[in-house]
């Protein structure tokens, strides 16, 4: 008799997902490992060039050549001179490990004991290594460690991490931060309690591909964003779901619509979009104060939180939201742009806010 196909697929279902699961974690331990072994070539590295100095002229810069050379013929491809260099900087960015992991790793193979030197180890490494040779590319440790928490918190690849980097979702957090919550940024990454926290400055859409200087429309700024959602909501950033585009509601007979509507999963709040092709004025305040409003009284639920409003637009006018809009409103204005920053520029300008914050402190 043959088996049931149903069974059998069924059997057959649970065995392929069983197998890509495993393969999955057989890679990334893979991964860890590679990270790892660098980590400690890079450590062995540092300690004999720091313990050399009778040996400088036997080796002096030569040292990595003579290492990709022999390491080459022994143990094949991989160890170029390049590869050992990136090594030695992995080492020297995250070196503080060596003084936290577990003593028995200070005994390294020495032991013939893999998993008690490796597993502490292990522990200190969420990325694999190509992550790491992007986050070495970065100065500041403040933002090496960020990206670090994001990147894994939120599964980016190594091309989305480069995404953020280059588009320099570090310093654009930092600007709608005070002091203290852009020191935290590197402890523990962008946490989302409060409504300002899922704000950015500015937006980043270089993925819609619109020319910065056509005269595209507002219609046609909101189909690029359906049309490119997925990079959007990356954009948007931690718990954003979509509901609705040209959301309608009726009110006294009067039809009204708001561009997007999504809801925030981590706030438990409704976030209200409207995009402004032009720069921003107290007319398009009070229309998404009147959004918000509806939403708040009509819509949300009593456990859910007040809705927010954050008004897209492509030049904003800060001094026009505070005199317009009453300190307690959950209304912003953020700007877009449709071009990747200037990493400097925003560098500069965090650093003339921050001097300036601590000033005023």
């Amino acid at each position: 008799m043959s088996p049931n196909p149903a069974t059998l697929n069924e059997l057959l279902g649970t065995l392929a997902h069983t197998h890509a699961l495993l393969q999955q974690q057989a890679a990334r331990s893979v991964d860890l490992a590679l990270v790892v072994r660098n980590w400690l070539f890079g450590r062995h590295i540092v300690e004999f060039e720091d313990g050399a100095a009778s040996r400088a002229e036997l080796y002096g810069k030569r040292l990595l050549d003579n290492l990709a050379k022999q390491l080459t013929e022994r143990l094949g491809p991989g160890f170029s001179k390049r590869n050992l260099e990136q090594c030695r900087r992995f080492y020297l960015a995250y070196r503080e490990i060596a003084q936290t992991a577990s003593a028995q790793s200070a005994g390294l193979v020495q032991t013939g004991d893999a998993a008690g030197w490796l597993a502490p180890l292990l522990g200190h490494f969420r990325l694999g290594w190509s992550h790491y040779v992007t986050l070495l590319a970065l100065k500041s440790e403040d933002e090496r460690r960020f990206y670090e928490i994001e990147a894994h918190a939120n599964s980016w690849g190594v091309r989305e991490l480069q995404r953020q980097i280059a588009a320099s979702l570090y310093e654009r957090l930092a600007l709608s931060r005070n002091t203290d919550e852009v020191r935290a940024l590197a402890r523990s990454g962008q946490v989302i309690a409060k409504p300002a926290d899922v704000l950015k400055s500015p937006y980043v859409l270089e993925f819609l591909n619109l020319p910065e200087r056509h005269a595209y429309s507002e219609h046609e700024l909101e189909t690029a964003i359906i049309d490119q959602l997925q990079m959007f909501l990356l954009e948007l950033g931690k718990g954003f779901l979509f509901e609705a585009r040209q959301k309608r509601f009726t009110f006294d007979d009067d039809h009204f619509y708001v561009d997007l509507v999504f809801y925030n999963r981590l706030l438990r709040c409704y976030v209200l979009i409207d995009l402004k092709r032009n720069k921003l004025t107290h007319q398009d305040l009070g229309q998404m104060q009147m959004y918000v409003n509806y939403f708040d009284r009509y819509v949300k639920t009593a456990d859910e939180n007040r809705s927010i409003g954050i008004i897209l637009c492509h030049q904003k006018n800060d001094a026009l939201v505070e005199i317009t809009l009453p300190p307690d409103a959950n209304i912003h204005a953020a700007e877009y742009q449709l071009y990747l920053p200037s990493k400097a520029e925003l560098q500069r300008r965090l650093a003339e806010w921050v001097a300036q914050s601590e000033g005023e402190a």
